[in-house]
């Protein structure tokens, strides 16, 4: 296709802070996910159904180049790639060097972050940092090599995803966040190891809650490892001391050791839901915007870019999505529904 000019900041700069993206609740919108592939090379027990079959849907660059364009100026300062797994996309580097040439509506530069499984990281860490990533995620579900490879249903993979978080702090992608998605039966006893991999690799680890999103349908109120859980894990290994939060959107509540040494971070959307700060959206990888992670309807952004939408257009359907934004997730309630795409094909 060809790449129509997009907003431009000079004509926006003087769009005001009440004009910028707001939902119906209040909450200022300025951080994007954008999945650019649902392909992945894991089949994480908690993520997917580990058949083969699938069918994927990606965009071109351009197209995902030109709907995050529109909305930067509207006032979206942070951008995560994601996927399945972004590194997949052999274009990815392109799109990290035309995303961080951009500046954001008060002129700074972008926050550009990727989260990724880790497994083509060991070979990708420079050029990913020379295109201008400032940050990156590592998903990693266990620092124990038999069971990381059950999760993933990958063997051998937990060398070459720990090979990938050493890359990318030597490439200055520093510091490094670790994902740790928690399920009952699988990792819960890795909590401390963990631990004590945060303080020996100098990394941020991070325990998630997990969620009603994979595509077993195998979640239970009963297989979520709580907050308080996972802190009584850690506070038997060494004394937790509270972090302030790095900004009242944070999703992590944050904590170091009593000696200063490592960072803990835990998520949890399931017993301490974070809705009433959230600030982002999420373009999934067909070019739909979802306005949260259990979101039971898709909003059809890149049907308006290819009926011919002028940027104009894209940005009112926008405007009129974010609108639409639910106050909160209803996760353990009555009625609840789980939501109407899983993880892989929404955007981690």
């Amino acid at each position: 296709m060809v790449l129509t000019p997009a907003l431009r900041n000079e004509t926006d700069a003087a769009v005001r802070p009440s004009d910028r993206l707001t939902d119906r609740h209040g909450r200022r919108i300025t951080d994007l996910r954008i999945s650019i592939t649902d392909r992945c090379n894991y089949k994480c027990v908690y993520c997917r159904t580990g058949n083969d079959g699938a069918v994927y849907a990606e965009l071109s660059i351009a197209e995902y180049l030109r709907m995050a364009r529109v909305f930067i100026a509207l006032g979206i300062e942070k951008i995560r790639l994601t996927g399945g797994e972004p590194l997949l996309r052999r274009e990815l580097p392109q799109l990290l060097r035309e995303l961080s040439a951009l500046r954001t509506l008060d002129g700074e530069p972008l926050d550009l972050a990727l989260t990724t499984n880790g497994h083509l990281l060991e070979e990708m860490a420079e050029p990913l940092r020379a295109a201008g990533l400032s940050r990156i995620t590592v998903s990693m579900d266990a620092v124990d090599a038999d069971k990381f490879a059950r999760i993933t249903r990958v063997p051998g993979s937990y060398q070459r995803v720990l090979a990938g978080i050493r890359a990318a702090k030597r490439a200055g992608l520093d510091p490094v966040k670790v994902n740790c998605v928690l399920l009952r039966g699988f990792n819960e006893d890795q909590i401390v190891a963990f631990a004590k991999f945060s303080r020996e690799e100098g990394v941020i680890v991070r325990f998630i809650e997990f969620m009603p999103l994979e595509e077993d349908r195998l979640w239970t109120p009963e297989s979520v490892v709580s907050l308080r859980e996972i802190t009584t894990a850690l506070n038997s290994f060494k004394l937790l001391v509270p972090l302030a939060p790095n900004a009242a959107s944070e999703t992590a509540v944050r904590y170091t050791f009593d000696d200063g040494v490592g960072e803990i971070g835990i998520i949890a959307p399931v017993t301490q839901a974070f809705c009433g700060h959230c600030s982002r959206v999420r373009l999934t990888s067909d070019g739909k915007i979802r306005t949260c992670l259990f979101s039971q309807t898709d909003h059809d952004l890149y049907g308006v870019l290819q009926r011919g939408g002028s940027d104009d257009d894209l940005a009112a359907f926008i405007r009129r999505t974010v609108d639409q934004k639910e106050a909160r997730h209803h996760i353990g309630e009555p009625g609840f529904l789980k939501p109407s795409r899983s993880m892989v094909h929404i955007g981690g």
